[in-house]
């Protein structure tokens, strides 16, 4: 039977609780490493980090409101090849998410790995978040979801979470092989904890950590929770519906796309090696460029945004798992994720498939089905 325990709050401080907990996990003999986030030194931000001594974990935020880009990457890149040794990961879900989507991708393995997931609330975009971080990084992360957790809310000095996280409504950890939960959890005295797997079994029995129920009124806090977002999300889709449902609108949403292709770079799931974009395909001569401006007098520079945009969404749609790091990462603040969730969640629909939600579900477009789209093709 899958353990289910607690971990006791000491002093009402969950960053200092968890803190120990994962030193405790590093300290198991046969764990080399964690991959954990963590304040870094020289700068207000926290990031993903690699630790192997126990010593080292003094700074580690795993539920810092901010995250300037998806672990499931780094997760990934870990395990493409044996690590030799046994990695704890600890992840937000959406990054649970996108290392399922790469698993099945071929693009990493989770076998020398243990995925810790957290319960959720969400995320400031990086530079919110760095106008409302203060001197102390830690308070931050503890008044943040003291205030979410007690029905304050998210909003912090009239700046709220982003937009992706808003309209997430998958807030608990799926595929954790460990799950830490905090909502419907009185925080001041305990976390809950549950193993998922039979890694996650093995692990918190090393552990030594008291028996625990699930409190009654965690149900009702995350269907509560999920409601809100949904509620958010399905708003979000029908105003960007409204936005891009013409050529002419959707080229006016990407007008001011500079072909940086950071939402490229910052997507978790956009794997290929190289891409068509950056290719002699898209290497036009200076030639060409003034070709096209006679035959329409005119030509926005640079060329090819729009088409960018739509091959992104042709490739990713089935695989996008809204963790909003394109927009976090676009430098002129075009709501990309706003986009690509609205049409990822219409083709995930259709080939009744969520991004992430189970390790052994083959993609879409990847197997041939007998009965799928029989409407389509009229049988």
């Amino acid at each position: 039977m899958a353990t289910t325990a607690k971990i006791s709050v000491e002093n009402n401080d969950i960053l200092k609780t968890l803190q120990g907990f994962f030193e405790s996990i590093l300290r198991q003999e046969d764990i080399s490493a964690l991959l954990i986030p963590q304040k870094l030194p020289m700068k207000n931000v926290v990031m993903p980090t690699l630790v192997t001594d126990p010593e080292n974990l003094a700074d580690i935020d795993p539920i810092a409101p901010v995250f300037p880009m998806n672990a499931g990457r780094v997760a990934a890149k870990l395990t493409r090849k044996p690590i030799g040794g046994k990695i704890v990961v600890v992840m937000r879900p959406c990054e649970i998410r996108s290392f399922v989507e790469l698993v099945k991708l071929k693009q990493a393995n989770p076998d020398e790995i243990i995925l810790v997931g957290i319960d959720c609330l969400g995320a400031y975009q990086n530079r919110d978040f760095f106008q409302l971080v203060g001197d102390d990084f830690g308070e931050t992360t503890r008044t943040f979801y003291r205030n979410a957790l007690s029905g304050k809310g998210t909003a912090r000095g009239g700046i709220e979470i982003s937009n992706a996280c808003r309209a997430c409504e998958y807030p608990i950890p799926q595929n954790a092989d460990v799950l830490i939960g905090l909502l419907g959890v009185d925080i001041d005295n305990r976390l809950l904890v549950q193993a998922q797997t039979e890694k996650g079994d093995d692990l918190l029995n090393t552990l030594n950590l008291s028996g625990s129920d699930v409190p009654s009124r965690r149900k009702s806090s995350v269907e509560r929770l999920i409601a809100e977002r949904m509620a958010y999300r399905n708003a979000m889709f029908e105003k960007t519906r409204q936005h891009i449902n013409s050529i002419e609108k959707l080229t006016t949403y990407f007008a001011n796309c500079v072909n940086c292709y950071n939402c490229r770079v910052a997507c978790p799931v956009c794997y290929c090696k190289e891409c068509v974009f950056c290719t002699d395909v898209f290497d036009h001569d200076p030639s060409q460029y003034l070709q096209w401006s006679k035959r329409k007098g005119i030509i926005k520079m640079p060329t090819d945004t729009l088409f960018f945009h739509l091959t992104r969404l042709a490739h990713m749609s089935t695989a996008c798992v809204g963790c909003g790091q394109c927009s976090n990462a676009c430098p002129n603040d075009i709501p990309v994720m706003e986009v690509f969730r609205t049409v990822s969640q219409k083709t995930q629909k259709a080939f009744n498939y969520e991004a992430g939600r189970d390790m052994d579900e083959k993609p879409p477009l990847s197997e041939f089905r007998e009965d799928e789209f029989t409407d389509v093709v009229g049988l």
